[in-house]
């Protein structure tokens, strides 16, 4: 198949009580007696999108989706100053994923992740390698040290005027040279005109990071405000904590993947996230076959094929 799937809308949603207070929302599509996937979004803290659905074919796909704690409909939302993010961790992503699995009656699924997903798909898959058919990743991240300190540093050589600008917001947190936890500082401030702003800087430097790239346009749901707090509250949550993940963890940890089949698929032009990180991962992973295309992080039509022929090839396991 060469393009998408046909839109399709959710036949069951609703919302998970996960404990510590959090609710997750969850809806699954397509088949109900097909093949069970779960999609894990990127971020962390953009929530899953409609076009997510469409990498499936719905007539041999279960596919669930669902809002990690404080993105998109989960709650409480990310973008109240008074929702905690203490209880929003890795460790609670997974217990989330198996919460949902398990309230689903879902044996095992395949495992669907992109950018930031990628990092918690392969988390989850190494601590349930038993729960997990096989494991489909666009645009792959391990959230290590350097992978943060690319984003938010080093790629700046490509953007030097906008990470001028990235910088400049930094500055009223104080002096000091990681950004990442400047920004976290900033979003917490008690003024609410310091906290919206450092939310503007902040996703108008992820917007950067992709600008040149085919077919982009300003990121939509970087105008919601509510949307723009809550992802510039939990992606600084996360990278300040390095993910709550050992560096090399994952890569360390590719051996428990042993036997399930992997596709990766990844940009060569992809600048926030090297090809690099998918060529280490599949040298670690001998079931994993990684595809390298001509493409950038958000993708594009010789991205969405290699996708959807994986998921198109494992309809049938």
């Amino acid at each position: 198949m060469s393009g998408r799937y046909p839109e399709i809308e959710p036949y069951q949603h609703g919302m998970l009580d996960v404990g510590d207070g959090q609710s997750v929302y969850w809806e699954t599509c397509g088949n109900p007696a097909g093949k069970p996937a779960v999609v894990l979004h990127g971020g962390p803290g953009s929530g899953c999108v409609p076009g997510f659905r469409r990498y499936f074919d719905p007539g041999a796909y279960r596919v669930v989706l669902f809002d990690q704690r404080g993105a998109g409909r989960s709650l409480p939302h990310a973008s109240d100053p008074a929702a905690s993010l203490d209880v929003n961790t890795t460790r609670h992503l997974i217990a989330d994923i198996e919460r949902l699995r398990e309230f689903l009656g879902v044996g095992r699924w395949l495992v669907w992740g992109i950018s930031w997903g990628s990092t918690l798909a392969l988390a989850y898959a190494e601590q349930h390698p038993q729960r997990v058919s096989e494991i489909v990743l666009h645009s792959v991240t391990m959230s290590r040290p350097a992978d943060i300190d690319w984003l938010c540093h080093g790629v700046g050589r490509f953007f030097p005027e906008e990470w001028a600008r990235f910088r400049a917001g930094a500055a009223a947190a104080g002096p000091g040279g990681d950004l990442v936890a400047a920004y976290r500082r900033l979003l917490a401030d008690p003024d609410p005109a310091v906290r919206e702003q450092a939310a503007r800087d902040w996703c108008a430097w992820e917007d950067a990071v992709v600008s040149l790239e085919e077919g982009w346009r300003p990121q939509a749901r970087y105008a919601d405000p509510r949307f723009r707090m809550a992802f510039a509250r939990i992606v600084t949550h996360y990278f300040h904590h390095r993910a709550w993940l050992e560096d090399g963890a994952l890569l360390r940890g590719a051996g428990r993947l042993s036997g399930i089949p992997g596709v990766l698929v990844h940009g060569r032009l992809d600048l926030g996230g090297p090809p690099v990180t998918a060529w280490e991962l599949a040298q670690a992973w001998p079931d994993a076959e990684l595809h390298l295309v001509g493409a950038g992080h958000t993708g594009g039509t010789d991205m969405d094929r290699h996708l959807i022929a994986a998921t198109d090839r494992f309809a049938g396991r």
